[in-house]
């Protein structure tokens, strides 16, 4: 069991090829990215509702560094990159994590061009990265609203308080 949760942690050649298969067999592929630093139930609805826009969902997880360069804080993230990426490799909803160095997933989706591509949150379709390739290729881009009160900063404010 856990040699099936580690093993949709892979790179992004090994994601490709599984890409690769997965659109071979006419399934849809769902992208998302995130930190997801501290699951809560917020980052669960979250993921669920992403996967049920298609049949295989890729979670494309910020590196360390990149948590780092985001501005969230000098102590973040709080859990390592390889914590992170095992946290949502055992759930069920989730069924490929690759972890990325780049400030943003530009590169990963444009390798991988998703069929839908979502984010969470207040964005629009204009300040999505990747979403115009996406959509050049055929893809759709959706956004996800959060679920009010739950945040990880907020978490964190009330742990340390």
């Amino acid at each position: 069991m856990l040699e099936a949760v580690q093993g949709k942690i892979m790179d992004s050649e090994g994601l490709s090829r599984r890409r690769a298969g997965w659109s071979l067999l006419s399934q849809s592929v769902v992208f998302t990215n995130g930190v997801f630093d501290l699951l809560h139930r917020g980052h669960l609805t979250y993921l669920w509702e992403a996967r049920a826009l298609g049949q295989q969902l890729i979670v494309g997880l910020n590196s360390d560094a990149s948590v780092r360069r985001l501005g969230k804080g000098a102590d973040r993230p709080i859990l390592p990159e390889a914590d992170r990426a095992f946290q949502l490799a055992a759930l069920a909803c989730v069924d490929a994590i690759v972890i990325f160095e780049e400030d943003t997933p530009r590169r990963l989706i444009e390798s991988l061009l998703p069929d839908v591509l979502v984010k969470g949150g207040d964005y629009t379709i204009d300040q999505i990265v990747g979403a115009q390739e996406v959509m050049a290729n055929g893809g759709e881009v959706k956004v996800i609203p959060f679920l009010d009160g739950y945040s990880s900063t907020k978490l964190i404010e009330r742990i340390r308080g």
